[in-house]
């Protein structure tokens, strides 16, 4: 253990590591880190109004739409949050001004959203008159990417002008906020304007762009170890690099998912042995299975992260034990962070693989049922997997086995992360504070 500790030391890390310091992956990512608070609070909310105790949720129904509110405030609109965020790291990072690079990455961002002017006579008879709304289909997670892009382009056109002195100079008696304003009006317009014709005059839609790249997904799905193991490949090479994975390509498979469930739960109906169902990989295959407490299966990693002796991943170990167990792990995603983090790419892409394989080949094999139910996502992995399963307990001990599995993966790049991080904190360099 301690050979490849070193090796990971000495040969992966620094590699890894000078990637990982690049100037505009350090602001992607101390900008996602900065809504942290609110995806914590949009994460207890969501637990919440998706009680995994089927009375409660019964009891909670009526109430659901306004439940969830603070989640698609916070969580809902997270790319809007990070745009800002990020745009001011990497200005500041540039020696700019940090608020206007912030405003020009937002206002890049919101440019590939097209508003939308709503007709009060489509809803109700007599209603006033909503106006214009700006769709949130890509405002959340799903927009990331675009959010990344836009930033990059802003904050590099903002530089480029202030580099070559092309803006707009107020005297010296005028107040700091009027002075940005005016400076950032030059490079403020090519950026908007720029990306207008894009997608106003072009017709060009840069989010359904993005979104069509992994179409052709969908055409390999199928009952076989390979179209079980694409979307995890690729769910968490996007992760990894900074992009809600789930919400890209899950939008693509998911009508294929829901397919296989339906025809698993007619074979059911039939009197079809759950052992020798007609598919292997339905959702609810990953959710119970492979990604336990979400992507990357890290509900292993948060219960490491208590043995780590840095006390700012003790302190988001405790942060995001309640959410992991509900499967909800975007404060460990983005706290942590787990993604755009070199040092845990392996073992975050490497897990989600290794379980697909090892799952595929349990159900396939009949040694555990296949998947019938569509049992509450936030229910814990034990419990949900029995349920889905049919309330098979070797669903149980299968969900056990992979967790021991992707705790020995993650193990040295945990230990590797530690000492990292105490050595940040012991020379004053840790920039984050939890707790």
């Amino acid at each position: 253990m301690q050979a490849f500790l070193n090796w990971i030391e000495f040969k992966m890390m620094p590699p890894m590591t000078k990637v990982g310091n690049q100037r505009h992956m350090v602001a992607i990512r101390n900008g996602v880190i900065s809504t942290l608070s609110l995806i914590l609070i949009g994460s207890f909310i969501l637990v919440f109004a998706n009680f995994p105790v089927p009375a409660v949720a019964e009891l909670l129904a009526p109430f659901t739409g306004n439940l969830t509110i603070p989640f698609r405030i916070t969580m809902g609109l997270m790319a809007i949050y990070a745009s800002f965020a990020m745009g001011d790291s990497l200005a500041r990072s540039y020696k700019l001004d940090g608020v206007t690079g912030g405003i020009l990455s937002l206002a890049a961002f919101l440019t590939l959203t097209i508003p939308l002017n709503v007709d009060a006579t489509l809803i109700e008879a007599g209603a006033a008159g909503i106006g214009w709304v700006l769709p949130m289909q890509f405002l959340g997670g799903a927009g990331m990417f675009s959010a990344i892009l836009t930033m990059i382009f802003a904050v590099e056109i903002y530089r480029f002008f202030i580099k070559n002195n092309i803006t707009i100079k107020m005297p010296d008696g005028v107040p700091p906020a009027v002075g940005r304003s005016f400076g950032a009006l030059i490079p403020g317009a090519v950026i908007i304007i720029s990306l207008w014709v894009v997608r106003v005059l072009l017709q060009f839609d840069v989010n359904a762009f993005i979104m069509s790249i992994f179409a052709p997904i969908a055409d390999i799905m199928g009952n076989n170890i390979f179209g079980a193991i694409v979307p995890m490949l690729f769910i968490h090479l996007l992760w990894a690099a900074g992009v809600h994975g789930m919400n890209i390509i899950g939008s693509i498979v998911r009508p294929m998912w829901l397919m296989m469930l339906d025809a698993n739960m007619a074979a059911m109906a039939d009197g079809k042995s759950l052992t020798d169902l007609p598919y292997v990989a339905p959702e609810q295959f990953y959710q119970w299975f492979v990604t336990m407490g979400g992507a990357g299966v890290t509900l292993v990693l948060v219960f490491l992260l208590f043995t780590c002796k840095s006390k700012y991943l003790r302190d988001m170990a405790k942060l995001c034990l309640l959410p992991g167990i509900f499967n909800i792990n975007e404060p460990l995603m983005f706290g942590l962070p787990l993604m755009m983090n070199p040092i845990f790419t392996i073992p975050f892409i490497l897990n989600p693989i290794l379980l697909t394989v090892i799952s595929y080949g349990a159900v396939k094999l009949g040694f555990v049922n296949g998947f019938v139910a569509n049992v509450p996502w936030t229910l814990p992995a034990p419990i949900g997997a029995y349920l889905a399963t049919g309330n098979d307990f070797r669903a149980v001990i299968l969900v056990v086995i992979n967790l021991v599995i992707a705790g020995v993966v993650y193990y040295p790049f945990v230990k590797m992360f530690d000492k990292k991080m105490v050595a940040e904190e012991v020379n004053g360099t840790q920039e984050v504070q939890v707790g």
